[in-house]
């Protein structure tokens, strides 16, 4: 029984360092509409560059929730994002005819469907300022990281 666990425990360990390991080397594109490479893999950490939606990326390694990439368009670009801000599958357009810009794509992949879209339609003109005004940021990282630090909060790494 003892030997049952053991084994066990042992193929846990080996899959999740494998798992650990899963993107290292493969290509991975940016999911959100603008993501900052960072110089480490902390909230304030010093912002190396920009990536824009679809960019192609390649992984060099993996630590918990964060990969460090460098671009495919730009070698010397390079730095850690947020694993969920990634994917190995490419955003494509399934129509020759139709094209959509990277904001729409950013709108659908936030679950804007062409239905959702119709309803808006049927209702009147498409306003997304809304969405945008959303997506900007409102405070800046220094602010936030003085706010942490005085009030004596956790995450100030």
């Amino acid at each position: 029984m003892k030997q049952l666990i053991s084994t066990g425990i042992l193929l846990l360990c080996l899959s999740g360092g494998l798992a650990a390991q899963a993107l290292q080397g493969k290509t991975v594109y940016i999911t959100v509409k603008r993501a900052n490479l960072k110089e480490s893999t902390g909230f304030f950490a010093r912002v190396r560059g920009t990536l824009q939606y679809g960019d192609a990326c390649t992984v060099l390694r993996e630590q918990g929730r964060w990969v460090e990439v460098r671009s495919a368009s730009g070698p010397s670009l390079q730095g850690w994002i947020a694993s969920a801000n990634v994917s190995t599958r490419r955003v494509v357009s399934s129509s020759t005819s139709a094209s959509a810009s990277a904001d729409e794509l950013a709108l659908a992949g936030k679950g804007f469907s062409e239905e959702v879209e119709r309803s808006y339609r049927a209702e009147g003109d498409l306003d997304y300022t809304g969405i945008d005004n959303m997506e900007q940021p409102v405070v800046n990282t220094g602010e936030l990281r003085d706010f942490i630090v005085e009030g004596h909060l956790a995450g100030a790494e």
